[in-house]
C-alpha cells in the first residue's frame, strides 16, 4: 500500500480527528491486531461474537499509529484516533478513496460456482501482459475486497477481484469499491438459495456487479448459462458471451479430456484458430479459460500470450489438487461444495481413474435451504450414474447422499456413511488399497481436508 495520511483518510470516511496529528502517515490498513505493523491504521470491527475496539489499545501499543473507532473514546495520547459511525462502512469508504487513486483496469468477477477458479485464470492470463494484483485466498467480501484494494501500490498494472456474496446488497457495496472496467458472472447456480429463495433471486443479486461497472465496460457472461444468456441485447453494457453453444462469441469446440494431464480444446480468435491446452483435470475448466480468454483479448493481449497464461494456471488450494500417497491417488477439493461443483468434481474423478477403484467421499452442502434433502440424494445419484465404485457420505445429509445412491443401483455394500470426518477417515485408512483413487469435497464448514491429513500423515 501507498502512504495515506491522516487528514485524507479523515476526508474519505467522513470521520472526526479525535487525538493525534493531522499529518500523520499511514503505511497499511489493518482489520486483525493479531498482525500489527509499525505505521499501520487499526480498523476495529465489530461482529456477533467479538468487537476489534477491545483490541484498539493493544494494536497501539503493538506499533500501530492510529486507529478508527465507533465508540466514544477519549484520547490516545500522540496515537491518533478517528471518530466514525460504522467502521465497517468506513473500511469500504476509505477502501473506494484509494482505489480512485489507480487508472488501471480492473476486472470484477462473481457468479453461484468457479469464481476464484476465473479468477486464477483471467490472472494467468493477464500477467502476460501486466503486473498483476489479485485476490489472495478467500478475500472477496465486505471486509477482504477492501484488504485487497488496500495491497494495490504503483507497480500494478490491472487488478483482478473476485467478490462474493449470500445475500442481497453484498455485491452492490463491493462494486462501488471496485468499480470494475470488466465485469465476469461465472454462472447461476443454487449456492445461497437457502436466503435468496430462487435462481432468479441469485442472478438478481449477481447482477449488483453492473452497478459498479464503467459505462464504457465490458460484461463477459457464460452463455451456456440460460439465465445469464437470457440478458443477451438487454445490458447497457458491451457484452460478451463465452461457452460451447453455437453462435456464442468466444465458443470452445473439439473438446477432448486428456485425463489427469488436463483437456485440449479449438476456439477461433481474431480470424485464426488455436489449440488451447489447460493443464488441470475437468472440463468445467474451459469455462474458466474461456472466461480468462475474452478478458485477454478485451485488454489487448495477443492470442499467443493468451494461451501461454492458461497453460501456466494453477488452482487454489485445496481445488482439485492431486495428490499421490502411497499408491493413493487423492483429489482434495475441500474449499467448497455446491451441486454443480460437486458434479464437476466428480466426472474429474472418472476421467482421471485408471484400474484402481474409484472412492467419491462427499460431505454435506451448506446453505441449500429446502433444497437440501433433494440436492444431496441427486449428489448420490449422479455419482453412481458416473460408474463410482464405491459412496462414503459425511455429515449431517449423509443418508440423503446414501439413499440417492442406492435408488440409483448401487450395492448397499459399496455405500457407506459417517457422522463425522474421524470416522470416515479411520475407515478408509482401513479400507482403501493402492491403485485406488478418491474425491474428497464438500462445504468449507465441514473441513473435509482432514480426511485427507490423516490419510496422508
Amino acid at each position: 500500500m501507498e502512504t495515506l495520511k491522516c487528514e485524507e483518510i479523515i476526508r474519505a470516511v467522513g470521520g472526526t480527528l479525535i487525538s493525534g496529528e493531522i499529518n500523520t502517515d499511514f503505511n497499511n490498513i489493518s482489520t486483525d491486531s493479531r498482525n500489527i505493523k509499525e505505521g499501520d491504521l487499526f480498523v476495529p470491527l465489530v461482529g456477533e461474537r467479538f468487537d476489534g475496539h477491545n483490541y484498539i489499545a493493544h494494536s497501539l501499543e503493538q506499533g500501530a499509529l492510529g486507529s478508527l473507532t465507533q465508540r466514544e473514546m477519549e484520547s490516545a495520547n500522540d496515537k491518533v484516533l478517528i471518530k466514525v459511525s460504522d467502521t465497517l462502512k468506513a473500511l469500504r469508504d476509505l477502501a473506494t478513496y484509494y482505489r480512485q487513486k489507480y487508472k488501471i483496469p480492473f476486472v470484477g468477477i462473481t457468479g453461484s460456482v468457479g469464481k476464484t477458479s476465473t479468477k486464477e485464470m483471467v490472472s494467468a492470463v493477464l500477467s502476460k501482459g501486466f503486473n498483476v494484483l489479485k485476490t489472495q485466498g478467500n478475500f472477496n467480501n465486505e471486509i477482504g475486497v477492501p484488504l485487497t484494494v488496500f495491497n494495490l501500490d504503483r507497480s500494478h498494472e490491472a487488478a483482478v477481484v473476485e467478490m462474493g456474496m449470500s445475500g442481497f446488497g453484498e455485491i452492490s457495496r463491493l462494486t462501488s469499491i471496485v468499480k470494475p472496467d470488466i465485469a465476469i458472472i461465472t454462472n447461476i447456480g443454487v449456492s445461497h438459495i437457502e436466503k435468496l429463495g430462487s435462481k432468479n433471486n441469485i442472478l438478481k443479486a449477481k447482477m449488483e456487479i453492473f452497478e459498479g461497472l464503467n459505462e464504457k465496460g465490458l460484461a463477459i457472461l457464460n452463455g451456456d448459462d440460460k439465465l445469464l444468456y437470457g440478458l443477451n441485447n438487454l445490458l447497457k453494457f458491451r457484452t460478451v458471451f463465452y461457452g460451447m453453444e453455437e453462435e456464442l462469441d468466444y465458443r470452445a469446440y473439439n473438446l477432448e479430456s486428456l485425463g489427469e494431464r488436463g483437456s485440449t480444446f479449438d476456439i477461433e480468435l481474431q480470424g485464426k484458430e488455436y489449440k488451447v491446452r489447460i493443464p488441470v483435470p475437468g472440463i468445467h475448466n474451459v469455462y474458466n479459460a474461456l472466461a480468462g480468454i475474452a478478458a485477454g483479448i478485451e485488454l489487448g493481449i495477443s492470442p499467443e500470450k493468451i494461451i501461454e497464461g492458461i497453460e501456466e494456471f494453477s488452482p487454489g488450494k485445496m481445488r482439485l489438487n492431486i495428490l499421490n500417497h502411497k499408491g493413493l491417488k487423492i483429489i482434495n477439493d475441500a474449499y467448497n461444495a455446491s451441486p454443480q461443483s460437486m458434479e464437476a468434481a466428480i466426472n474429474v474423478l472418472k476421467d482421471i481413474s485408471c484400474e484402481g477403484r474409484t472412492f467419491a467421499v462427499l460431505g454435506d452442502m451448506l446453505e441449500l435451504g429446502e433444497i437440501s434433502h433433494s440436492a444431496h440424494e441427486e449428489v448420490g445419484r449422479y455419482a453412481v450414474s458416473k460408474g463410482i465404485d464405491y459412496i462414503v457420505a459425511v455429515g449431517e445429509y449423509r443418508k440423503n447422499i446414501a439413499h440417492g445412491a442406492i435408488e440409483a443401483g448401487a450395492g448397499e455394500e459399496r455405500v457407506f456413511d459417517f457422522k463425522d470426518n474421524a470416522d470416515a477417515a479411520r475407515f478408509l485408512k482401513e479400507y482403501l488399497k493402492s491403485g485406488d483413487v478418491l474425491l474428497v469435497k464438500g462445504s468449507r464448514g465441514m473441513r473435509m481436508e482432514e480426511i485427507v491429513n490423516i490419510l496422508t500423515c
